[in-house]
């Protein structure tokens, strides 16, 4: 008996469903990075690539550059001194989770190298980003020695925050260049097998670092910062409504 019309559109539907699922499942299983530590014993672990990695790293660098651009004009003679002290935190953060980590372990040591190999418009960018990268680790100096002060005269505090707030338009630039031009052609220069073995790698220079899962660290840092400084609730940062014309 030949099916009917409806059957074999259905037929077809489910064929190509499993198809697609499974095809789902293979690609799921390449360039898989860690497991996030929700529990030890594997259930809800999360699989996460060594891309999707790096720019969820770069999530919490833009939240701590947003720490500075939204501090910045704040800073005048009277500055509280609670206030450096979470701007020290800031500090300290970007040193040790986006600088001595992410920009020298990962970025320069894996990532730079390869993407410069491959030739193209990324490799174009990297001799700037190892300037930009430079430059941060001189800024970074720069905030750590003036936070770490009692109160801030009225031309220091003027420095600090153009120095922050200068800061912050350039690495958002830089992190946007890396998501969209380095990140991808470092993705497509490697083998699904190698980017797993990166990955496994990244996850073991995390550990040696951090001793723990070095993101789920740095998130829980800044949104301690974040508190601390009145920036936690994100509904304030809703852009108003447009003005009538």
């Amino acid at each position: 008996m030949k099916p009917t019309r409806r059957e074999f559109i259905e037929g077809v539907a489910l064929t190509g469903t499993s198809l697609l699922f499974t095809s789902c499942v293979g690609r799921g299983k390449s360039a898989m990075k860690k497991i996030s530590p929700e529990n030890e014993s594997g259930e809800g672990k999360e699989e996460v690539s060594a891309v999707e990695d790096l720019m969820r790293e770069h999530g919490v660098l833009r939240r701590a550059l947003l720490v500075y651009a939204e501090t910045a004009p704040r800073l005048g003679v009277s500055t509280p001194i609670r206030m450096l002290e979470a701007l020290q935190k800031t500090a300290l953060l970007f040193r040790s989770f986006g600088e001595d980590y992410h920009e020298k372990q990962l970025e320069e040591a894996a990532l730079f190298p390869a993407v410069k190999s491959a030739g193209g418009p990324a490799a174009a960018c990297v001799d700037v980003l190892i300037a930009q990268h430079l430059r941060g680790r001189e800024v970074t100096d720069a905030v750590l020695s003036m936070t770490r002060r009692p109160r801030l005269g009225s031309a220091e505090a003027g420095s600090l925050g153009r120095m922050m707030s200068s800061f912050a338009r350039m690495y958002q630039n830089h992190a946007a260049r890396e998501d969209t031009l380095v990140f991808p052609a470092w993705k497509r220069a490697l083998s699904a097998d190698r980017l797993d073995d990166m990955a496994g790698k990244f996850e073991e220079i995390e550990r040696r670092l951090f001793g723990k899962d070095g993101f789920e660290a740095a998130v829980e840092k800044i949104g301690e910062i974040e508190l601390d400084l009145g920036l936690a609730d994100l509904a304030q940062f809703t852009a108003p409504p447009p003005a009538a014309h």
